[in-house]
């Protein structure tokens, strides 16, 4: 199958995903600096996970550049990366209100998590489909270490958010700096 249909449709929802995040910043009811300030944690966990939409959208990108073709198992994959990455502008609302608090703060991260594991199932449907047409992308994936650690982060932040949320959210920001950069294991072997 032909991955020009998951690769637009994908892209569209993820357009989605950031005007809706976009579309919940609330106007400030005054013209000073002041106003603003109230506003400060929604805006801030907006750009974090501003952040990590454009990451992902920018891996995923990636990622079906050194793929060929797609079947139905990455079907259902994609969309299942596509449904957590939905519930991000909810979760990022949700701890951008309440001033990042400890149950907002883990759910965000329950989010995130469940994002990086359904991103790990649809690289893994990807690589293993098609008797190696996809070999490109097994071949630059290798063994994902930064994927493992990533998740591993992930749990150890959402612990934490019951006892030090701070140190959650450098968590949070760190596995998204991690990521910044696109897959240069991939860029490279694209470009052989």
């Amino acid at each position: 199958m032909n991955k020009t249909r998951l690769e637009a449709f994908s892209d569209a929802v993820i357009a989605i995903i950031m005007t809706i995040m976009v579309l919940e910043l609330k106007i400030p009811h005054g013209a000073d600096l002041e106003a603003l300030r109230p506003l400060l944690p929604v805006f801030l966990a907006y750009i974090l996970s501003f952040l990590y939409l454009g990451i992902y959208w920018n891996n995923h990108h990636h990622m079906l550049q050194a793929t060929r073709t797609v079947n139905g198992k990455v079907l259902w994959a994609n969309l299942l990366l596509l449904f957590w990455l939905s519930l991000i502008p909810f979760a990022t609302g949700w701890m951008g209100e309440n001033h990042f608090a400890p149950l907002p703060t883990a759910v965000y991260g329950v989010v995130l998590l469940m994002c990086a594991i359904s991103y790990t199932l649809l690289q893994s449907k990807l690589t293993k489909h098609s008797q190696g047409e996809n070999a490109m992308l097994a071949e630059a994936v290798g063994s994902d270490i930064k994927g493992k650690i990533s998740l591993a982060l992930y749990v150890i932040a959402i612990g934490l958010a019951f006892v030090q949320q701070n140190i959650s959210h450098a968590i949070y920001l760190l596995v998204a700096l991690m990521w910044f950069i696109p897959d240069r294991r991939i860029e490279r072997r694209i470009t052989q």
